[in-house]
Formats: structure tokens, sequence, C-alpha cells
């Protein structure tokens, strides 16, 4: 072990004990964002690490669509537009403090932009073509992925940085146009969907939800149904690529390797017990925990923005076994003071020290 690590870790120690009594319940539950003052309807497009901020877009009292930035404090701000009539966030970076999303301009043109609370929106352009639209972006806000309209008219999923721009990632094979929708932490998995031709002269073409790596390509996600009018999009990656989440043949999904795709109003069932629903999975948190989306909030009568807290894995969790014990202070140990979004990085800031030790110390014990 790193001499300097284990220094950290001794000056750490004291906390141990206060962390022994600390528990933190197994809890799930669903939070409904409300609108814009005057407004009938949101939707939540994006949501930082820990949960604390989400992003989306919401009607206001001129009956406009306006992006929306929003936390627990202090609600919801309106990002305003590149200078048109309206605006939607579908992104937002680890800590919240970076936005993406599509805003209409002064001469009436869809362009994808990037905001930050300095800087405001950033216009990123096209891919030659006359609109483009932003939908993820990686946990430091470097990355930005989205589709955009190339000079033939057709549309194609781009991976913008500021060095290089906008970078076509083409299509499936025998398909045509394609959108990205979702970025992992360090901007290296790229999901979204591409139309995909099922052989059926009757159905042509229908959309399903992709995975892509650098190394393989595009993977096929499936559906929630079963036949060739079932379709699925994917619009939201965890920061380790292995948990996708999106929209399904009317319902929401999460999907991993290993169970495939599963209907979240079935999973959650016990949180939407006075009639309200859930219709769309937009995007996820790094660690995985926090999906958002949009559905029929029965208390408002209204579609809302939602967030969702599946509470796990646990709070200091690293290897996701549901307890928070010794394995998960040595994970962190063992790469303290390295750099990369990574599960050992529990706050998901960019680099492993105290901050996620002491995520680990206060949460001990929890779930064993």
């Amino acid at each position: 072990m790193k001499h300097w690590a284990h220094n950290g870790f001794k000056a750490l120690t004291g906390v141990c004990v206060l962390s022994l009594l600390a528990t933190v319940a197994w809890s799930q539950s669903i939070t409904w964002l409300g609108v814009l003052p005057g407004g009938d309807w949101s939707e939540a497009w994006g949501v930082s690490a820990d949960g604390s901020v989400v992003v989306g877009w919401s009607t206001n009292a001129a009956g406009q669509l306006r992006a929306f930035r929003w936390t627990a404090s202090g609600g919801m701000q309106d990002l305003g537009t590149l200078g048109g009539g309206w605006s939607e966030a579908f992104g937002v970076s680890a800590d919240g403090s970076v936005v993406v999303g599509r805003a209409e301009n002064a001469a009436g043109q869809l362009r994808a932009f990037r905001w930050t609370e300095n800087d405001g929106m950033q216009n990123l352009g096209t891919l030659g073509g006359n609109r483009s639209d932003a939908f993820g972006v990686s946990a430091d806000g470097s990355v930005v992925v989205g589709w955009a309209e190339n000079a033939a008219g057709q549309l194609r999923a781009f991976r913008w940085t500021e060095n290089d721009g906008m970078q076509n990632l083409g299509t499936l094979p025998g398909g045509d146009d394609s959108v990205a929708l979702g970025v992992s932490a360090n901007g290296a998995v790229v999901v979204g969907w591409t139309y995909y031709y099922v052989g059926d002269s009757e159905v042509g073409y229908y959309e399903r939800a992709f995975r892509w790596t650098e190394n393989d390509g595009m993977q096929n996600l499936g559906t929630l149904g079963s036949g060739y009018y079932s379709y699925s999009l994917a619009w939201g990656v965890s920061a380790d690529g292995a948990v996708v989440v999106g929209f399904s043949d009317g319902r929401p999904f999460r999907w991993t390797a290993a169970g495939g795709m599963e209907d979240l109003n079935l999973t959650y069932a016990s949180l939407l017990t006075d009639g309200s629903y859930l219709l769309w999975a937009t995007a996820i948190s790094p660690d995985g925990r926090y999906i958002v989306g949009y559905g029929y909030n029965a208390a408002t009568g209204r579609g809302e923005a939602f967030l969702l807290d599946t509470g796990f894995p646990r709070r200091g969790d690293v290897d996701r076994n549901g307890c928070v014990d010794d394995a998960d202070l040595l994970a962190v140990l063992s790469v303290f003071g390295e750099r990369g979004y990574r599960n050992e990085d529990l706050n998901w800031d960019g680099v492993i020290d105290d901050a996620d030790l002491l995520q680990v110390l206060f949460n001990f014990g929890s779930g064993c």
C-alpha cells in the first residue's frame, strides 16, 4: 500500500468508531418534481451523481418549453434559450454543473447546446446539416453525445469534445439514421438507437436500443415485447456502462447483461399504489442508484418529471454486494490518490481521496 495512502487511512481511523453506529436504510422512493410557475407538464432527462440535481424541461406560464435545472432546495431554474422561443435539457454532469440539450436559435434552427452557470448556453453546431441535438454528457462535462444532421440530411449519432468537435458514430449494418442518447462517465461507452431493418417488407424499420463500445461496436438490446412491432430506445447508461435505462413498448426499462430488460412499473410497483405510473426512464446516475424520467402523478393529475431512488447500491458499497464492509474500504485504499471515474470514486469527482474513504466509514456495516 502506498505510504501516503496508509497515512491518510490512519488520520481517519478515529471516525471509524462513529461510523460503526451509522447505518443507511434500504430506502426506495419516488419524488415528483412539479413544473415551472404556471406550467402544466414537465419531464426529467438527467440526474447528477448524488441525485441532488435533475435537469429536463417544463412548460412555463406562456406555454413555452424551457430547459430546467432542479435542486431540492431551489426548485426549478429556467435555463433560457439560444435566442429562439424554446429549449430542453437532456443531460447533466456528475456534479450537476454542466447541462446539455437542445434549443432554438434566433433563426429558428434546432441546435445542440452545452450550458454552465458562468458561460450560459454554447451552440455545438452540426455535422454539415441544419439540425443537432445533445442528449448525454460525461461525468466531467467534457464529452457530449447526441445526433446531428449531415450534409445529406441523414441523422447520425455524434460524440463531441472541445478539441475534436463532433465525431460521426455511424449506424448498425443495414441501418439508416442513428442517435446517441447516453454516455458513460469517462466518455468511452455510448448508447442510443438506430433504425434497424427486420426483414419483413410490411414491417420495415423499427427502433432498437443499442449499447456501443469502442471494441465491440453496437449491441442490440432487444425489447420488452415480442414480434416485429416491438421497439426500444436506450436513453441512459451507468458510469461503468453496465446498466442501461430507456423505453420499450410503452414502458420504462432497466437493462443489465445478467437480467436483460425489466419493466420499472413492475419492479417498483410498491411505490406506485396511488394510481401514479411511470412512462419513460430517461437517465441514470453514475452508480446506477438514481433513475429519472416522467410519468403520471395521480396527486396532481398531470404528467410530471420524477426522481426514483432505487436504494441500490448503498452509499459506500463499492463492490455492489449490498454490504459496506472491509472489502469496500480496502478497494478505496488500494487506489487511493488515483484519478479517474470508477466505482471507488464514490462521489464521482474524478479522484479517489478522503471524501470517498469517509463515505465507506460513515456507512460501514450497512446492509451486513
